[in-house]
Order: C-alpha cells, then structure tokens, then sequence
C-alpha cells in the first residue's frame, strides 16, 4: 500500500514512516497540510495520514481540501487527547477514523494491516466517471450502450475512476488489480488490459479515454 503521511513532528514522522516502511508500505511524508494536498492531487494513495495540528494549512482544512476535489482515499486523523471538538469536525468533514495520540505503532501497524485486508477485498458496486457507469458486481460497462467486462478490466477501471485525475503508474495498477506479488501479473499484462479497456470504451461510444503510452504512468479522462 502507498501511504501519505503529513506530521509537523519531525521525530514523530521519523519514526512513523521507519515503522511503516519495515512494514513493506511505501510511505511518502510531508510536514504540512499544503504539501499533503498538493501530492495527493498528484500521486494515488490507500491512505491518507493527517495529523491536526500542522503549520501553513492544518489537518482538517487539508481534509476538506481534499475531499472537495473529490478524492476517496481512505484518510485517519491523528489528534491529541484534548481536542475533541477537532475530532468531530475531522468525522463530520470526512475523514474515516482517527488515532489519539499518545498511540502504539502496534495499533497504528494493525490498523494498516486491517485496511489493507479491506482495501483488497474492497468492491464499490457502482461508480459514475464522466458519460460511464460501471457495475462492478455484474462487471458491466454502460455508457450509449454496455459491454461485458473481465475481472481484472474491472477492477482496473475501479482504481481508474476512484483515481480519475491522477497518473497511475504500471506498478499501482499490478498492485491494486491483481494481488501483489502475484508473479503472474507483469507490465505487459497491465498493457493488454489497457488496450481492451480502451477498445471496450470506444464500443460503447465512451467521451472517457486512458491516455498512455505502454509501460505507463496512465490517465483516466472524461
């Protein structure tokens, strides 16, 4: 899992992002709520880490900031004991959950260890992008007319549309449509899915293209 980190404490960040990247997470941290936004319109994270108390923008006008660009990602709030009216209002503008600090890196790592379990068995049954509606369930395509999907173009186009805006590279898309560390999962196969997804959309009269060359980043537009 790719995980956004944005804590002010320099040795808190320090040992947070240590204990994560022993944990095989690819961990990118920054010490305010500006560049946390910033790299979240850029790059495509699991997880967001926000704590709230942050200098430039802090970690709840950064969570609003996000969520109105329309972006998912799974975000937990980090709050100090005393701020309660803080935490309600990190809930109340979407984050998902929040840790008190002072908190174990167990519970911290066991909660990760349980997102991810979640974020692989995750299946949004409808998502809408543009002229699209994808029922994953039924993994079918609709737009002027519908079409049949594989598995892995479904899930491929779930992480396209819950990232729509961001460049994906070659390797999130190994690790988010096929289980990671699958051996049979490879660049090439990412490409052929790309070619049939794009083939798939242009039979259906889709306005909604994947730009790319093969081996990556790619884009999903409306």
């Amino acid at each position: 899992m790719r995980i956004l980190l944005a804590e002010d404490e320099e040795q808190l960040a320090r040992v947070l992002k240590m204990a994560m990247e022993q944990s095989n997470y690819q961990v990118d941290a920054v010490n305010n709520g500006q560049e946390a936004v910033e790299l979240s319109k850029k790059n495509a994270y699991d997880i967001i880490i926000l704590d709230i108390m942050m200098p430039v923008k802090d970690g709840i006008e950064a969570l609003k900031e996000i969520r109105a660009g329309g972006d998912r990602t799974y975000i937990m709030m980090l709050t100090a004991m005393s701020e309660e009216d803080d935490r309600v209002n990190g809930l109340d503008s979407g984050a998902d959950d929040y840790l008190t600090k002072p908190f174990s890196l167990k519970e911290l790592l066991a909660r990760l260890r349980s997102l991810e379990r979640r974020t692989n068995d995750y299946n949004d049954e409808n998502l809408e992008f543009a002229d699209l509606h994808l029922d994953s369930n039924e993994q079918v395509l609709e737009s002027s007319n519908s079409i049949s999907l594989s598995r892995e173009e479904t899930r491929m186009l779930e992480y396209f549309i819950l990232n729509s805006g961001k460049k994906l590279t070659t390797a999130d898309l190994i690790n988010h449509v096929w289980n990671a560390g699958d051996n049979e999962a490879d660049p090439e196969e990412v490409w052929i899915n790309i070619c049939y997804l794009r083939q798939k959309l242009q039979s259906i009269q889709s306005k909604a293209k994947i730009i790319g060359e093969k081996g990556g980043p790619y884009l999903l537009e409306g």
